[in-house]
């Protein structure tokens, strides 16, 4: 579905999978990379021989909040952009599960289902999401959320409620 939509249009679509993202291949730079940021450097994400040998996963994992800030990037892949918004917000999330580990090397991508719209004050559209993080190949999804964020616009902007 990406592409541009009205604050109108979007808010008709509850209860529809209204986005999938591209793939994203979660390397070892990458997980060295947040590990750094994070100062997470447990062997499991960071030690490719230690993990190896020591894990049933068969060399190293990405860090669970590797994958949750990942929705960052699948939200802008996978979603359509809605022409009114002048500015996006994370505002949080209601539910995480990490439902499987993503290995080194494995590619996930996001499936959006926008599960309510509310819009709030004169200029802004609150929309939660039930998120899932497919990895590529593997039967059970990385993890599963309930995210909501919002779309912030000119007030000149704000549809009718109904």
């Amino acid at each position: 579905m990406p592409g541009d939509i009205s604050l109108v249009e979007i808010m008709k679509l509850v209860g529809t999978e209204i986005g999938v993202s591209d793939w994203i291949t979660v390397d070892q730079t990458m997980i060295d990379t947040f590990a750094d940021a994070t100062l997470d450097h447990q062997f499991i994400h960071v030690d490719p021989e230690r993990a190896k040998a020591e894990t049933p996963y068969g060399g190293t994992i990405a860090h669970g909040f590797l994958t949750l800030s990942l929705l960052s990037a699948m939200n802008y892949s996978g979603l359509p952009k809605i022409r009114e918004q002048t500015m996006g917000i994370n505002y949080g999330f209601e539910k995480i599960r990490f439902m499987s580990p993503v290995k080194c090397g494995a590619r996930v991508r996001g499936h959006f289902t926008l599960a309510e719209t509310r819009l709030r004050g004169a200029n802004m559209l609150m929309l939660t999401y039930d998120v899932t993080v497919e990895i590529e190949n593997e039967r059970k999804p990385a993890l599963t959320a309930t995210w909501t964020t919002i779309s912030q616009f000119d007030p000149k902007d704000r549809p009718e409620e109904s």
